[in-house]
């Protein structure tokens, strides 16, 4: 017996040993593919997500080989090329066509002279060829024009100087409204519920979080109906919103805040199904009519609107227990705004003013404020 037991474990065992080599085999090939995958996935992302006028090496050496020849001028070209005292923080635009129009503005002879003050690099009270050749490739940045335009506003970044189409802008401290970076294949992993409230684990307290809102309020009043018109905010995420050391509120990246001309420009011509074919960033939604097939050209939800829906959960936890309620209800009734509702103008005022007046008034005797 003893005999025959023997040889039958003996012929089992190569077959569970070549079982386990296939196993093993297929798991090392899974796990190269994985290796192979993830690592030509970074390489892709890290390089076609930046031209080649994005990259600091490459764009100084362009810009400065054009500074030096006499072709650009600009107030930030001497310590960008010749004293390189000026380094590259934060490359923000990779479309090279991202092109402005000024469109039927009423004050476009306030405008024109507000950009060539601002194209007189060395203040000498005239604008060079190169300083104009500057300036010009400069409007071709929707942003840039923008910036300028609001120059004077409290909660757009300073524009410190300019050389071709780079220009410098103040430091800012935090560049997102909340929230942590994690590496994205963390992200895959994580809930997009559980990822929303772990943003806002990483805040500051909420009196520095009311003033910072306060911030948000102004700046969409500064953009609604101004002097050169109404401009749209078209992506309304955390990530395109800062704050300096004072928690004074910086708009990050204005790419995605154009004017109500160019929407319409844009959107009028659309084909579309359904209303999902009419939407221009993330957040500039219009309604499909469904008689012509056409987007229309009348935004659904005002700035105002869309700056409470992301304002919400960011004021509501940890908000006093006093204004909480009130809180709340002034948020709900915010995003609820509609472009069409009748008397839209006195609405927006009105809760606007009434959110602004709540918060100051908690944080008005504060230090955090």
């Amino acid at each position: 017996m003893a005999r025959r037991l023997f040889p039958g474990a003996w012929l089992r065992k190569p077959h569970y040993a070549q079982v386990r080599f296939s196993y093993m085999r297929m798991k090392y090939l899974f796990i190269s593919w994985l290796v192979v995958f993830i690592g030509s996935w970074v390489m892709y992302v890290q390089y076609s997500t930046y031209t080649e006028l994005c990259r600091g090496h490459d764009c100084r050496k362009i810009i400065c080989d054009k500074y030096k020849t006499g072709v650009i001028d600009g107030s930030a070209c001497s310590s960008l090329c010749a004293k390189e005292t000026l380094y590259f923080g934060k490359c923000l635009s990779t479309k090279p066509n991202n092109q402005a129009k000024l469109g039927e503005q009423g004050n476009l002879s306030e405008l024109v002279n507000l950009i060539l003050s601002f194209a007189d690099g060395n203040k000498d009270g005239r604008v060079s060829l190169p300083e104009a050749k500057s300036a010009w490739a400069l409007l071709q940045l929707e942003e840039f024009l923008l910036m300028v335009i609001l120059q004077d506003k409290e909660h757009t970044p300073k524009l410190m100087g300019f050389c071709g189409d780079l220009y410098v802008t103040e430091r800012v401290e935090y560049t997102s409204l909340y929230g942590i970076s994690l590496p994205w294949i963390i992200e895959l992993f994580i809930p997009s519920g559980f990822r929303r409230s772990m943003d806002q684990w990483f805040t500051p307290s909420w009196p520095r979080k009311a003033k910072i809102a306060i911030g948000l309020l102004e700046f969409v009043e500064d953009i609604f109906h101004g002097p050169y018109g109404n401009f749209l905010m078209c992506d309304t995420s955390a990530k395109n919103l800062g704050y300096n050391d004072k928690y004074d509120l910086k708009m990050m990246d204005m790419r995605k805040i154009v004017p109500e001309i160019n929407l319409k420009e844009i959107i009028k011509d659309r084909q579309c199904e359904s209303d999902l074919d009419c939407i221009y960033g993330t957040d500039c939604r219009t309604l499909c009519d469904q008689s012509k097939m056409r987007c229309t050209t009348e935004v659904i939800q005002p700035n105002l609107a869309k700056a409470c829906q992301l304002l919400k959960d960011y004021l509501l936890r940890g908000a006093p227990s006093d204004i909480h309620e009130e809180l709340e209800k002034q948020l709900y009734l915010c995003i609820a705004l509609k472009v069409t509702a009748n008397q839209m103008e006195m609405e927006h005022s009105l809760i606007l003013n009434n959110l602004k007046t709540l918060l100051w008034k908690k944080i008005s005797h504060t230090n955090d404020s």
